[in-house]
């Protein structure tokens, strides 16, 4: 007998394209009226100000927000209290993940619709009916389940052609983890969108893994259509369809755990999660037997030295990181069990220790792979 599902599997409405914003904006005042307008970052100010000047030459009053941190409780409660005294009827969100997992978690909160706009490629935060949600200092607490994808997304290639290069980079990695967890996680499920799930992961892997030097190199390309936007929605598409036993295995939770350190500066999300791929490989080569895991490794490792994607903990801005710090990180993996259930092996805090170890710096990593220094 098979048990019932619920999957939120896409936005209600996803505009695509050089121009997405222009026939996008359209569609905003059959959406909302009196938007919250959320962003944060400095460097995308001024299209946030541009995109907020078109909305009100559509007549809708929109009223500006910005995050002050990494989507935590503090800010939620804030910019909920903005958008409830502002008598408010939806959210827009135009930034990075955090912004959007922001903006959809105020939206869900108010039981308003929400609008996303990625300035980058760097997650499917756009197109997911997921948040999370970390503390003020940058550490994951937890994540969150959300009534619904967002009423509209609108990918902008334009727009998204503004990011800085690292963010797509970011985005690869990111991306990628869908295939490397779903199917570790995933590759015994009976279920038939699971299956199909994880082969479209499979299908994404070989794409960005032949297009993604070519797209951060030429942005005008088509490469870049290809990878951005497998990284920002099939990613998302993937998830929804394969649900929450195809999302994670052991690179995200390793990612989470590492949040918990003090980073001199912060990687990005994706760069995180790289590094997490690695060491589940790893940790699937040990405890699996598994030659292909190993080789698995190395073709990923190549990869992202090619498209400078940090390959180390030290390298994710945990220089001179201690081997207590990592004990702490890996204490907050296991603790977590966020996707270690459907790991098809056990493990203890020792064996994660020692695995984590094999990434701690660079030079080691290069000497024993043989590879080329990029950014690292």
């Amino acid at each position: 007998m098979h048990s019932n599902y619920s999957h939120s599997i896409s936005p209600s409405k996803v505009i695509r394209g050089e121009k997405a914003w222009i026939n996008g904006k359209e569609l905003v005042p059959l959406i909302t009226k009196r938007p919250l307008f959320l962003g944060r970052s400095f460097s995308t100010r001024k299209i946030r100000l541009d995109l907020i000047e078109d909305l009100k030459n559509k007549n809708l009053n929109a009223i500006p927000a910005e995050l002050e941190y990494d989507c935590c409780q503090k800010d939620l409660d804030r910019i909920y209290k903005i958008a409830k005294q502002n008598n408010c009827d939806g959210i827009i969100g135009a930034g990075g993940g955090k912004v959007l997992d922001a903006g959809k978690l105020i939206a869900d909160r108010l039981s308003i619709p929400c609008i996303t706009i990625p300035l980058s490629a760097s997650t499917c935060a756009g197109w997911t009916a997921l948040a999370n949600i970390y503390s003020s200092d940058g550490a994951f607490i937890k994540d969150k389940v959300l009534k619904r994808c967002p009423d509209l997304l609108i990918f902008d290639y334009n727009i998204i052609r503004e990011a800085p290069s690292q963010t797509l980079s970011s985005g690869i990695a990111d991306a990628l983890a869908k295939w490397y967890e779903a199917s570790l996680s995933s590759s015994s499920s009976t279920d038939g969108l699971v299956q199909q799930a994880v082969q479209m992961a499979r299908v994404l892997r070989d794409q960005l893994f032949i297009d993604g030097l070519d797209a951060i190199k030429n942005p005008g390309s088509d490469s870049w259509v290809r990878v951005a936007e497998g990284c920002a929605l099939t990613a998302g598409l993937i998830g929804g369809i394969g649900g929450e036993k195809c999302r994670t295995a052991f690179a995200h939770p390793i990612h989470n755990g590492l949040t918990q350190l003090r980073f001199r500066q912060k990687a990005l999300h994706g760069e995180i999660v790289g590094v997490g791929i690695l060491i589940q490989l790893h940790l699937e080569e040990v405890h699996s037997k598994n030659l292909l895991a190993n080789q698995a490794k190395e073709q990923l490792m190549k990869f992202l030295c090619k498209i400078n994607t940090p390959i180390s903990i030290e390298s994710l801005g945990l220089k001179d990181i201690s081997n207590s710090e990592i004990k702490k990180a890996c204490e907050f993996v296991l603790k977590s069990n966020n996707g270690i259930n459907d790991l098809p092996f056990t493990l203890d805090q020792k064996q994660l220790h020692k695995a984590m170890l094999k990434f701690k710096t660079t030079e080691n990593i290069l000497g024993r792979y043989n590879l080329t220094r990029g950014k690292q």
